[in-house]
C-alpha cells in the first residue's frame, strides 16, 4: 500500500478523534495548549496503538483467508464509512459535549470508543502489503495534530464542523475499501 493511500486512510479514521475533539473543545470554559497536546496525545496513540493491535490479530488468521482477503478490506472499510455517514447524519448531539472532563477515564472510554474503527483496518492491514510501522505512525501523528486542532475548533467555532468531519471521514474509508478491491480484482 503506498504512502498516500495510508495518508488517506489516517484522515479517514481521524475523523471520529476529531468530531470527539471538537465537542471536548466546545465544553471547555478556558483552552490551553496543554489541553489541546493532552486531547492529542489520547486519541493520537489509541489511533495508533490500535491498527497495531488489528494487525497481529490479523496475521494469526492471514494464511486463512488470503484469498478473500480484499474482499474483507472492502467490507470493514464500507462498514466503518457506514457508519461514519450514519452517525454524522443523526440528529444526536455528541454525547462528551456536556462534559468538559479531560480526566484519564473520560479520556480513556473516548479514546478506545473512536479507536475501534482503526483496530478494524489493523486487521486489513494485515491482509495487503503494508508498512505497519508507517501506517501506525501516520495515523498516530494525523489524529494527534487533528485531535488538538479539533480541541480549538470546537472552543472557537463550536459544534457545526462535527458532522461534516464525520460524513467525510465515512465517505473517504468506502471509497479505499472500493479501491483496494478494484485493485484486486485487477480492475483499477
Amino acid at each position: 500500500m503506498d504512502t498516500f493511500t495510508l495518508v488517506t486512510i489516517a484522515f479517514g479514521l481521524a475523523m471520529d478523534a476529531f468530531a470527539v475533539s471538537i465537542c471536548k473543545g466546545l465544553a471547555q470554559k478556558k483552552i490551553t495548549l496543554k489541553k489541546q497536546m493532552l486531547v492529542g496525545c489520547w486519541f493520537g496513540g489509541f489511533q495508533g496503538l490500535m491498527p497495531l493491535i488489528g494487525y497481529f490479530l490479523g496475521i494469526n488468521f492471514k494464511h486463512y483467508i488470503t484469498s478473500i482477503d480484499h474482499w474483507i478490506a472492502f467490507v470493514l472499510l464500507g462498514f466503518i464509512g457506514i457508519n461514519m455517514i450514519r452517525e454524522a447524519m443523526s440528529k444526536d448531539e455528541c454525547e462528551s459535549c456536556a462534559d468538559d472532563s479531560l480526566d484519564a477515564k473520560s479520556m480513556l472510554i473516548l479514546a478506545i470508543a473512536t479507536s475501534i474503527d482503526a483496530l478494524a483496518v489493523g486487521i486489513t492491514f494485515a491482509f495487503l502489503e503494508v508498512n505497519i510501522i508507517l501506517a501506525i505512525a501516520l495515523i498516530g501523528v494525523i489524529t494527534f495534530v487533528l485531535s488538538a486542532i479539533g480541541v480549538k475548533i470546537g472552543y472557537v467555532f463550536g459544534i457545526r464542523y462535527k458532522s461534516k468531519a464525520e460524513l467525510v471521514g465515512g465517505i473517504v474509508l468506502i471509497l479505499l475499501g472500493i479501491k483496494i478491491l478494484l485493485e484486486h480484482l485487477n480492475i483499477l
